[in-house]
């Protein structure tokens, strides 16, 4: 039996014994890949819920809605509410904890059915306070109680032919790009957002990110695009997004590192 046939199974037997559902659906490859399994094995036992906010890239937003529409989902579209919380807006290293409470706490109110979310085995491997919410929720995760990786859930999007969904790169939210202590605006999330599609259009690199840090901010691109980027055109990039922060209100001197995940957090391991 193929990988994703047998992936296929381990989930379908999973979200049968879940019943009613209720998908968090970020506009992601996992998340839209859960709710495009769950929606063609359970029908109309299944509802979508997308929140948006200046923290969300408008793409992933649209990327949802397209979806929604072709597959003829339920699909609500809500305001999680996070920026009215002062503790996610302060931005403190579990951010995500507060980000996703807001989240669940907005879907739970709107559905009777058993919230789940696209969460990977590979992501119990990182850092994501997140999951903390989700436990507090009592959010379920079809993908690791089926023992399902990220190659294994991108093997499951080309098998249901979801087209350029199972190549998307991982693109966390615009407020993981802001270095913690630092607080969450939206006016900076936009121009995080308008300076990765300057770059990404200037440069079409594998990776970019937009990272805004104490002493500056720092656009990180993959090895080997960053390599291959000749002096005269990081000069005129820098002057560009440096002018566009300035014209946000923002004086920031602009440079260029190498693309590292998760590397706006400064999580400090004290003994324990």
């Amino acid at each position: 039996m193929s990988v994703p046939a047998d992936a296929m199974d381990a989930l379908g037997r999973v979200l049968d014994g879940i019943g009613r559902t209720a998908v968090a659906v970020s506009g992601g490859v996992d998340s839209l890949t859960l709710a495009t399994v769950a929606h063609r094995r359970l029908g109309d036992r299944v509802e979508m819920f997308h929140a948006v906010s200046p923290a969300v890239p408008p793409e992933a937003t649209r990327r949802v809605e397209t979806m929604a529409a072709a597959e003829r989902w339920r699909l609500q579209v809500i305001d999680a509410g996070e920026f009215g919380d002062a503790q996610y807006r302060a931005n403190p290293l579990n951010r995500c904890f507060y980000c996703k409470t807001n989240l669940y706490a907005a879907i739970a109110p709107r559905t009777t059915a058993q919230i789940v979310a696209g969460t990977n085995l590979d992501d119990l491997g990182e850092y994501r306070p997140g999951l903390q919410a989700a436990k507090a929720h009592g959010v379920r995760h079809p993908f690791v109680e089926a023992g399902l990786d990220k190659p294994a859930v991108r093997s499951l999007a080309r098998s249901l032919d979801l087209g350029d969904i199972a190549e998307l790169p991982a693109s966390p939210c615009l407020a993981s790009r802001v270095e913690t202590g630092i607080g969450i605006d939206p006016r900076m999330l936009a121009l995080i957002h308008r300076t990765e599609q300057t770059v990404q259009q200037a440069l079409a690199p594998r990776t970019v990110r937009c990272r805004v840090r104490a002493g500056g901010v720092v656009i990180e691109l993959d090895d080997a695009r960053l390599a291959a980027l000749a002096e005269a055109d990081r000069d005129a990039i820098r002057t560009d997004i440096a002018r566009l922060f300035r014209d946000g209100g923002y004086d920031y001197q602009v440079n260029f590192a190498p693309y590292r995940v998760g590397s706006a957090f400064l999580h400090r391991l004290t003994p324990g």
